[in-house]
């Protein structure tokens, strides 16, 4: 099986322009309504638009059941991801995470916030995205590696849009209000949509795998999403910003920190009248 390497180097471009151009037109729109946390809307669409501008570019090259297995599944993750991220956010103000980043411009807040912001998402969007490009240029008819890869998406997009469901109606509870969501699957992660999301990109990357040469092009995808989930802005950016939150370090000692598993049994003291 022959990977087409100067049609995949070709795609690499259309790739990047599709991702840019999604993040300038969502710059131009944040610009205009004074809100940067919008550009966290585009993150899904730009996948979804570097998917579409793929299936259209490989069309002559890769084998078109997993072109199209791959775009679609990349674009309901996508759009389901920008839908709910569009409906949380709305009648809010601007996201802390973007207050406290514009802050430190040293001239222009939007100038900088296109730097720092959206270009750099934009390579992101770019670099993880190599799954979905790549896997669109493999020739050869899809086995069990791609079965194997669209049943973790599928575990993947449960736990995330399960996740964020459960906890959207958790805060919707005035009842609710300061306290820890622990129930449904966030009693057994404190990252249902971040492992979510980590399954969804390694279940890509499966998909790629009927090629070696596709596979060894895009394994740097999973493992950057990964660090991204569990050592920069997810999972250690957000615990930062909650451990004084009452609660939390007790949720935090019995629930898994990423990976689902029964929460530890807490074991309480009892009672006395002596001091230690």
């Amino acid at each position: 099986m022959t990977f087409p390497w100067a049609a995949f180097a070709v795609n690499l471009a259309w790739a990047a322009g599709a991702a840019l151009a999604v993040m300038l037109v969502t710059f131009a729109v944040a610009v205009r309504k004074g809100v940067h946390r919008i550009v966290d809307c585009a993150w899904g669409l730009a996948f979804t638009a570097v998917a579409l501008v793929t299936f259209v570019a490989s069309a002559d090259h890769g084998d078109p059941g997993r072109r199209l297995l791959v775009t679609a599944l990349t674009a309901l993750w996508g759009v389901r991801l920008a839908v709910h991220i569009a409906r949380r956010g709305r009648g809010h103000g601007e996201d802390p995470r973007y207050e406290d980043l514009l802050a430190k411009a040293p001239g222009d807040r939007n100038l900088y916030a296109l730097r720092k912001v959206y270009l750099l998402q934009g390579a992101l969007v770019w670099l993880v995205s190599l799954p979905v490009q790549a896997a669109q240029y493999v020739t050869g008819p899809m086995s069990a590696w791609a079965v194997a890869g669209a049943l973790l998406w599928a575990v993947g997009v449960f736990f995330e849009a399960v996740g964020d469901a459960q906890l959207a109606r958790f805060k919707a509870d005035p009842a609710h209000k300061g306290r820890i969501m622990d129930r449904g699957l966030w009693r057994y992660t404190r990252h249902p949509n971040y492992f979510g999301d980590f399954c969804v990109w390694w279940g890509l990357y499966l998909i790629t795998c009927d090629s070696g040469a596709a596979a060894a092009v895009s394994l740097v995808s999973p493992v950057v999403m990964s660090l991204l989930l569990t050592k920069g802005s997810g999972q250690r950016l957000l615990e930062r910003r909650m451990a004084d939150r009452p609660g939390f370090a007790e949720y935090a000692a019995r629930t898994s920190g990423f990976f689902p598993r029964p929460p530890k049994r807490t074991v309480s003291r009892p009672r006395t009248g002596a001091r230690r």
